[in-house]
């Protein structure tokens, strides 16, 4: 007999399975810029920031078939429900409340089929800058409605550690001063992550105390993790005119913006 024990202990077991998975992800963190909605994160080799829609873009981190899987539904719905009912009925609030959530939450709490391992971040420009948004979805189909900022990450711990970065930051930055809190957001996400992974060594000790204080990260840590990885950032734009503008910004870009605060 299928028991309410048997249930949760299930559940319990496929978070514990992709947590695990989840923890050696890229972190994102989005931000209400100036000029629109940015999305920032760092990759090795794979782009992680997508344009959804007109208005609408993505990132994630998971199992990498897992994301594809979620950017390409999402553009699909998009365009559907754009050409059947009107671009400007294309919103996140719909792509993830009524398509994408319900299916990973399905996904969730069957035990007969794979979970999805994923946590994604969409970004929306608004009408006016009042109305930009940003919804996080979760591997359980939980998802989440935010005004000025947002983070993903492979652990809660890691989110809560990038959030406490954002805390200070003024409403609407320039794009050059928000890459620059995006970055050490991102760095504390990875920094508390990875003082949750098994690679902890004795000489990482001040990592771990630096991680679990909440402390700053330094121009040195955030350098050090720019020599192996790529910075990526996406942005949405309201232009002259008022149309959407999607773009993502250079490299050398983003690299220049941080070194004048490095």
């Amino acid at each position: 007999m299928y028991t309410p024990y048997d249930f949760n202990e299930a559940v319990s077991r496929r978070t514990e399975f992709i947590q695990d998975k989840l923890v050696s992800g890229s972190p994102v963190v989005g931000m209400a810029v100036d000029a629109g909605v940015m999305l920032f994160s760092m990759r090795h080799t794979q782009r992680k920031i997508y344009e959804i829609y007109d208005r609408q873009m993505f990132a994630a981190l998971g199992n990498q078939s897992d994301v594809e899987t979620i950017r390409l539904s999402a553009i699909q719905i998009a365009h559907q429900e754009g050409f059947e009912r009107s671009p400007d009925d294309v919103t996140i609030h719909r792509l993830v409340g009524f398509a994408l959530s319900p299916s990973i939450k399905k996904a969730f709490g069957d035990q007969l089929s794979v979970p999805w391992v994923v946590r994604a971040v969409f970004a929306e420009l608004g009408r006016s800058p009042e109305s930009d948004s940003f919804v996080t979805l979760n591997y359980d189909g939980e998802y989440q409605v935010l005004r000025q900022a947002a983070v993903v990450a492979g652990s809660f711990a890691a989110e809560e550690a990038m959030r406490k970065h954002l805390e200070p930051t003024p409403e609407r930055p320039k794009l050059s001063v928000a890459i620059d809190i995006a970055a050490r957001a991102w760095a504390a996400g990875a920094r508390a992550d990875r003082t949750r992974r098994s690679e902890i060594r004795p000489d990482d000790r001040d990592e771990v105390q630096a991680a679990d204080d909440g402390e700053a990260v330094d121009s040195d840590y955030l350098n050090a993790l720019l020599e192996d990885r790529t910075p990526e950032v996406g942005l949405l734009e309201r232009t002259a005119d008022g149309a959407p503008r999607f773009r993502l910004v250079p490299e050398a870009s983003i690299r220049e913006a941080l070194a004048a605060r490095l």
